[in-house]
């Protein structure tokens, strides 16, 4: 124990220090665990010995169930039934086709089918931890793209269970210790035909604690009031399943699964997660920075062009069966390349069967060092994988934009440029109310979907002069810049402006940032594409907190009003290239307009539901118009 305690904190030391700095530089957790035990381990040799690193993996491996446990929780049956299609079409096709061509490859360089084929499950996972935090920090998750793929990491996370479930099936000789005390006693002592219904028991214990011991238990140590109670009762759930799982010879993982499953529509799941994410994350931690610590390097040196030459060929196959996938379901252009190029690496969920298949002695050791270096050095990759998807995209996007426009047959007083989800908004209440509008797009695909469902639009870039002036720039009365990229937007308006000075422009803004650009470049109406979206969901808020569905609404208008007649002073003070937090003067006349806006919230109702309604105006806010361009939203 004493021996242990300096190497774990070496180890929590790593983790705090080296995982920020991973996820300032855009790597993510998991590699930043991963670069953490390779520089401790293999780099200086800090590690400790084998002896205690594999104590403390065998501790920090319990995060593995934990994980497991918490993707139980988060699928409920019901949501699951109603995304069948997707998880078993989509997902489907790329882990049985990536399993097939990597199990046909390991056969063709002579290992045996039960290797070749634990080999091909193993690998058909991809990163969930990277993938999921890059297409987030890239604003990719609602792009066709980016939902295949979040589909995709589903199944495969679902998948991991019935992988650990017939990866012992694998195992061509008995495994050593498999007899030896603790779990496997049970069943050394039964005869053979009760091998079978202690376990289908052992599963139907299971299901029965998660349906009708685990709510009674939680309110019995709800009503103790005692906090530290509820983390107990947590682990003891977790532990108390894992123990049985094991006491019948099953994998814990795939018992806490099961059992976060069966709790996954409980009104405790909400505590249960709180409770168990921060230890299933710390071992978590630890589990990666202890699989880091233990690479072989030597191989790499001794060998590289087949590690290296392993590790290109699995992201090549993998490449390969997700390209024919999205293919063959229709996802096409950009989001095509995002999909595949996305989810080209192997997954952290190799660590741990690669652990357990070396448990089981599927694997020889140097086998799996040479796996795990194979996965840890496409993980790695992964921030380029992003990099090319970024610039075959930007390839296709520039292709595209050298097609000839579309002749744009008429002229109408209202010109929408973007029909993205913020702009076919605006179009279809705009149409429907019986204005006739011209729709541009530079995104042909966008238009072709538009057409489907009866909407006309024309193909061509709003930002080019030209495509302004033969959309009728020249006569038109209003003008709703609605791109997604912002920078384009911004240059759109001042092409707008210079042709027609007197034109009325609507613009859609990203942030505050963007709301202080398109403010200095003369708009008439600025919109914070998700402003108008949160005062609702606040008034909501405020009405199930008690207030009267006046008394929300009031305070809603109030909010609306004032801080709108802020972002005009904010506006004036802002600094182009400075950020926010570093402009002493904009935070100081924040942090007052912040105090004048609770003021006026409070001394609306200070006098009872029945006082008269607070009007904003000059007098309250100064330098604040009430209406038009400079107020945005």
């Amino acid at each position: 124990m004493e021996a242990l305690l300096p190497v774990a904190t070496l180890y929590l030391l790593t983790m705090v220090v080296a995982v920020p700095l991973s996820a300032r530089l855009g790597l993510g957790s998991v590699l930043g665990y991963l670069v953490s035990g390779i520089l401790i381990g293999p780099v200086l040799g800090l590690a400790g010995s084998e002896g205690e690193r594999a104590d403390l993996q065998h501790f920090a491996e319990f995060g593995v169930v934990m994980m497991l446990f918490l993707i139980g929780l988060e699928l409920d049956p019901r949501t699951l039934w109603q995304m069948r299609h997707k998880l078993l079409g989509l997902a489907g096709m790329q882990i049985l086709g990536t399993v097939a061509l990597l199990a046909l490859a390991a056969l063709a360089l002579g290992q045996s089918w039960q290797v070749a084929l634990a080999i091909g499950m193993i690998l058909s996972l991809s990163s969930t931890a990277i993938v999921l935090q890059t297409l987030s920090e890239k604003s990719l998750m609602q792009t066709a793209g980016g939902r295949s793929a979040f589909a995709v990491l589903l199944t495969q996370d679902i998948a991991v269970i019935p992988m650990i479930a017939v990866l012992p099936l694998l195992a061509t000789r008995a495994v050593p210790g498999a007899t030896e005390e603790g779990a496997a006693n049970l069943l050394n002592n039964l005869p053979g035909w009760a091998l079978a219904p202690v376990t289908l028991g052992a599963v139907a214990a299971v299901i029965a604690i998660g349906q009708y011991l685990v709510r009674p238990a939680f309110r019995y140590v709800n009503a103790s009031r005692i906090g530290e109670l509820d983390t107990a009762l947590a682990l003891l759930i977790v532990v108390g399943i894992a123990s049985l799982m094991e006491m019948v010879g099953l994998s814990p993982a795939l018992g806490t699964f099961l059992a976060g499953v069966v709790l996954a529509g409980s009104e405790f799941r909400h505590d249960l997660e709180g409770q168990i994410a921060p230890f299933k994350g710390l071992l978590l931690g630890l589990f990666f920075i202890t699989v880091g610590a233990g690479m072989n390097f030597d191989i790499l040196f001794d060998r590289p062009v087949v590690v290296l030459g392993a590790t290109v060929t699995l992201i090549a196959v993998k490449s390969l069966v997700l390209y024919a996938t999205a293919r063959t379901t229709g996802l096409g252009g950009r989001d095509r390349t995002l999909f595949t190029l996305s989810l080209a690496q192997a997954g952290e969920f190799a660590f741990v069967l690669i652990a357990f298949a070396v448990s089981l002695a599927i694997f020889p050791r140097p086998l799996a060092q040479t796996l795990l270096l194979v996965v840890a050095l496409s993980m790695l990759a992964t921030p380029l994988l992003f990099m090319l998807s970024d610039y075959i995209s930007r390839r296709i996007a520039e292709e595209r934009a050298s097609d000839p426009p579309d002749v744009i047959e008429e002229q109408q007083p209202i010109i929408i440029a973007g029909i993205g989800r913020f702009g076919q908004v605006v179009n279809r209440l705009v149409t429907m109310s019986g204005f006739p509008t011209i729709v541009l797009d530079h995104d042909l695909e966008v238009i072709q979907v538009m057409r489907r469902f009866g909407f006309k639009g024309y193909y061509g870039d709003p930002t080019r002069p030209e495509i302004l002036r033969a959309a009728g720039i020249d006569k038109a009365r209003i003008l709703v810049a609605a791109l997604d990229d912002p920078e384009a937007n911004l240059r759109l308006i001042h092409h707008a402006r210079e042709i027609r000075p007197d034109l009325v422009i609507i613009a859609r803004a990203y942030d505050r940032v963007n709301v202080f650009q398109l403010y200095g470049a003369k708009v008439d109406h600025i919109v914070r594409e998700t402003f108008d979206s949160s005062l609702r969901a606040g008034r909501y808020v405020l009405e199930r907190a008690g207030l009267s569905e006046y008394e929300a609404a009031e305070l809603e208008r109030i909010y609306y009003q004032m801080d709108r007649a802020g972002l005009r002073q904010l506006a004036e003070v802002w600094k182009p290239g400075v950020a926010l937090a570093s402009n002493a003067e904009y935070i100081e006349r924040s942090r007052e307009l912040n105090r004048q806006l609770e003021s006026a919230l409070v001394e609306r109702f200070s006098q009872g539901p029945s006082a008269g309604p607070i009007s904003v105006n000059e007098d309250d806010l100064p330098n604040y118009a009430a209406r038009g361009r400079p107020g945005g939203r």
